[in-house]
This record gives structure tokens, C-alpha cells and sequence, in this order.
């Protein structure tokens, strides 16, 4: 055979398996996913989330976990992030930072109007955990305690709030360590308490209640009333030796990206997690409570791709979102 004609039939074979590679290299998307830090429940939704995406994708799309120490931080990070960049937060913090206020009111950047959002994950609940006896406690059982809130997270502001709001401030001493310390300081009996917002079951609590008898606070409804912010109850026995209700307060968290995030990608991302929700809730239950009527809670818009999906299925969502 002569050497041209050679060349010529293989070259259909060349170009189709450079093709082939090609389109492989370009099916595998990567995704950075910030959310909390190691040990939280948030970051454990993270590993879930990872793993519903993975699976839901066929390994096309790889979200890849980072260490967060909070949703501030989360936020503050698209000033400098590029591609495929998702975190969560609190919708009241994408209003602050598109308005530069609050922890944004000095370092505004008009990247923050590219936020868009994706799908709502499960809401941060307030954890008030003492060293005691099992079972319900009121919020007075805070006095003369040394308690750890942590330092720069919504769930040290909103403890600090709470502790001014109910007259408590004078009474706290408040240990001077990150929130991470927490439960082994609390089982070394270095501090009589700690104070978290996650959502439940939080692991670092199950350790703990494991471990030691603990006592939880639980707010009257005039409590809740003066917080302003959502009421939730935590069921009996979410927690060993809690058998009863816990009422607490709540803040919607949601999974947002930017402008940056192609079309695709944002949509895939969507429906795979609405589609593997239900197989996420048989693992953890915390992943039960999410419903489509949750995006009525978001800030900002949603980013098209997400929209896509929501239309394609027939999901009603509210103008603002558009």
C-alpha cells in the first residue's frame, strides 16, 4: 500500500480519537464549593453534596471542598474568585455586599452585582449546648457560665445579639477561642458551654451529647418574637438525652455562584441537586426539609442555567428571582 494512502486512512482515526479526547477533557467540569469549616455540619452537607453530584453527573462535574470560616468570607471571595465558584450564605449578606453595607460597607467591589443564585440548602439554627444534667433548659441557665460563641461567624454576632436582647451580657463570660475548640473544651470541662448555628443534627453536638449528659436552650415564643428572626424547632431526640422540643431561631441559607458560571453548568448543578435531594434525605435527614417554596427566601436573581431548570419543571418562581 502506498505510504500517502496509508496516512490517509488513518488520519479519520486520528482526528476521531483526538475528537474523543477532546469532548472527555471538556465533560469534566470542576467546581470550588466554600461553605464552613471541617467538622460542621455544613461542611459535612458539602461532602454529601459532593458525592449527589458526582454520582448525579456521572463524574462530569467535581465540586471540590474548601474550608470556610464563614459566610462573610464566603461572600467577601468573589471580589477575587474566577470560573466555576459556588459558596453558601445567608440571603440578608448577598443584599449587604450588592448594597455595600454592613461587613461590606468598606470593601465594596462591583463584582458582587454577578452573585446568582442556584438552589436553598438546609437553614442555620441556633445551638445554645451546656454541660448539665439532660434535657430542656431555659435561656437564664446562661448565667454566671463561661461560654464559647466563636469569633467573626453569624452564629457569634447572632449569640452576642442574643445575649445583649435578653440582658444576659453582664452575666456570660465568653471564652476566647474559635468555635472549632468547642466540644473538646466543653468535655475537658474548660467552659460550661458553646453556642453554634448550624443545622441539625449537627455532628459536633451528636459527639458531644454522646459523650456527656448536655442540656440545651430552648426560647419561650416571647423570646423568639423579640429575636426577629424565624422560628424552629428542633425535634425531640435529635439529640441523645434531648427527648424533648427545642424551640430556637433559624436563618435561610442558600448556595449561590456568579455571572461567571457558564449556563450549563449552572443548570446541571440545579437539577442534579433537586434530583438526588431525596436519596440525600435517606443519608442525612437535614437535606427533608427543602422544599422549591424555600427560593422565595433568596436574594438577588438566579443565575439563567438555574432558571432553566426551574422552568423546565414547572416550578413557579417569584419575579424578583428573574
Amino acid at each position: 500500500m502506498l505510504p500517502f494512502l496509508r496516512f490517509a486512512l488513518r488520519t479519520p482515526l486520528l482526528v476521531a480519537t483526538t475528537l474523543s479526547l477532546s469532548l472527555a477533557a471538556q465533560a469534566e467540569t470542576r467546581v470550588t464549593y466554600k461553605s464552613a469549616t471541617a467538622g460542621t455540619a455544613y461542611y459535612q452537607m458539602g461532602v454529601e453534596l459532593s458525592e449527589a453530584i458526582r454520582q448525579g453527573t456521572d463524574d462530569n462535574i467535581t465540586l471540590t471542598l474548601e474550608e470556610s470560616q464563614g459566610s462573610v468570607q464566603n461572600v467577601m471571595e468573589v471580589m477575587a474568585r474566577q470560573g466555576n465558584y459556588v459558596f453558601t450564605t445567608p440571603p440578608a449578606l448577598v443584599e449587604q455586599a450588592v448594597a455595600g453595607e454592613g461587613p461590606f460597607a468598606e470593601r465594596q467591589s462591583p463584582r458582587f452585582q454577578e452573585i446568582r443564585g442556584l438552589f436553598p440548602i438546609p437553614a442555620i439554627t441556633m445551638h445554645f449546648i451546656l454541660a448539665k444534667d439532660k434535657g430542656v433548659v431555659g435561656i437564664e441557665a446562661l448565667e454566671d457560665k463561661h461560654i464559647l460563641i466563636g469569633r467573626g461567624t453569624f452564629g457569634a454576632r447572632e449569640a452576642a445579639r442574643y445575649l445583649t436582647l435578653f440582658g444576659l451580657e453582664e452575666q456570660v463570660q465568653i471564652a476566647d477561642a474559635a468555635l472549632g475548640s468547642g466540644p473538646d473544651a466543653l468535655k475537658n470541662g474548660q467552659i460550661d458551654g458553646f453556642v453554634t448555628a448550624s443545622s441539625y443534627p449537627t455532628p459536633n453536638i451528636i459527639e458531644v451529647a454522646a459523650s456527656m449528659p448536655i442540656a440545651m436552650v430552648s426560647l419561650t415564643d416571647e423570646q423568639i418574637g423579640m429575636t426577629e428572626a424565624s422560628r424552629q424547632v428542633i425535634p425531640g431526640g435529635t439529640y441523645p438525652g434531648i427527648d424533648e422540643d427545642v424551640q430556637t431561631t433559624s436563618l435561610p441559607v442558600m448556595a449561590y455562584t456568579t455571572s461567571q458560571m457558564d449556563d450549563d453548568t449552572a443548570y446541571t448543578l440545579t437539577r442534579t441537586f433537586w434530583e438526588r435531594r431525596d436519596a440525600m434525605a435517606e443519608e442525612a435527614a437535614w437535606w427533608g426539609g427543602i422544599t422549591t417554596e424555600q427560593l422565595g427566601n433568596m436574594a438577588g436573581t438566579l443565575h439563567p442555567g438555574a432558571l432553566r431548570y426551574y422552568e423546565e419543571a414547572g416550578i413557579d418562581i417569584p419575579a424578583s428571582l428573574r
